[in-house]
């Protein structure tokens, strides 16, 4: 795991749906679109999950989320930290707040 800050790592988020299925891709691309406006941001449909959440610790990426199949229902994501590997729930409309209260900026 690449302990970078969050200032200077290649991607601050990395956004991941749980499977390349038709009904996740809309879902995970809107939420990429409106985190790329303030993060650089990392979009990743390829492989297992816990593949790509190790390419993405490899590379320094503090925070991956993950779109899953609750997430059409219950409206949240689950957001891991990249160095304690902690995952929990976030309600879509406040992932912003969360992630800039995570990050301080």
């Amino acid at each position: 795991v690449l302990r970078l800050h969050p200032r200077i790592a290649p991607y601050q988020v990395a956004v991941l749906p749980l499977s390349k299925k038709d009904t996740l891709t809309p879902l995970a691309e809107q939420v990429y679109s409106s985190l790329a406006k303030r993060y650089m941001c990392d979009y990743d449909e390829t492989q297992a999950i816990g593949r790509r959440y190790r390419r993405q610790d490899e590379i320094g990426t503090p925070v991956c989320i993950t779109i899953d199949f609750d997430s059409l229902t219950d409206h949240a994501v689950t957001v891991r930290d990249r160095d304690t590997t902690v995952q929990e729930r976030v309600p879509l409309a406040s992932l912003e707040a969360h992630l800039a209260a995570r990050f301080g900026f």
